[in-house]
């Protein structure tokens, strides 16, 4: 079984997969977190965002895993554990232009098409239900207004010892929307299937029953 989750920066989605898939005791699969990985390393190595070639040869060089059970799911890369330095304030920023490259996402689609060969699986980022896993059994796409994913993105960054203004965030969100729903290459949409759940004001809990319960269904 596959489950796919899509939907904007901080609409819930990473907190929500990871306890659908503790609470049905399957495997977690953060996608967004392999695209941050790749903007990590390429922001280290200072290749910039339109460097086709220079970012097809890390890519050839660069393994990414997953380590630990949900809640506790660490990213691997290349051996060293980046859970933390891949939700930076630089990484987020510049994460959705990294990830539009076609030569990025070929490779990173063909590795999430892999890690879930064989197995049940909870899937989220911005392209699972449409480019990545188009025949998932359950397809959820999750929205939150404006303000309540600048509030959210607010404590995960206080979380972090850095301190951002809820109207800077909003700012930050909003020029995230607009490069993900409008690049060329899989924009972030609406699956055809997919059912559309509104966070705003819904706890954890709720969102994690919520899905729960239309995989039982």
């Amino acid at each position: 079984m596959i489950i796919a989750i899509d939907g904007p920066a901080g609409s819930g989605k990473s907190s929500t997969a990871k306890a659908v898939a503790a609470r049905l005791g399957i495997t977690y699969l953060d996608t967004g977190a392999m695209y941050r990985a790749v903007t990590l390393k390429a922001q280290r190595l200072k290749i910039r965002y339109d460097d086709d070639t220079a970012l097809g040869i890390i890519m050839a060089h660069t393994t990414i895993a997953f380590e630990g059970l949900p809640p506790d799911v660490r990213v691997i890369m290349d051996g060293d554990d980046v859970s933390a330095d891949i939700r930076s304030d630089a990484v987020t920023k510049s994460v959705s232009d990294y990830c539009a490259r076609d030569v990025v996402r070929k490779f990173l689609v063909e590795q999430q098409r892999q890690a879930a060969q064989g197995r049940s699986v909870v899937c989220e980022g911005r392209d699972i239900g449409t480019v990545v896993f188009p025949d998932a059994d359950v397809k959820i796409f999750m929205v939150a207004s404006v303000e309540e994913r600048a509030r959210r993105r607010q404590k995960d960054f206080a979380a972090m010892g850095v301190s951002k203004s809820v109207e800077e965030l909003i700012k930050d969100i909003e020029a995230r929307d607009h490069k993900d729903s409008t690049r060329a290459n899989s924009p972030l949409t609406k699956a055809g299937g997919a059912i559309e759940m509104d966070t705003t004001g819904m706890t954890l809990e709720d969102q994690i029953m919520f899905i729960v319960n239309k995989v039982k269904t």
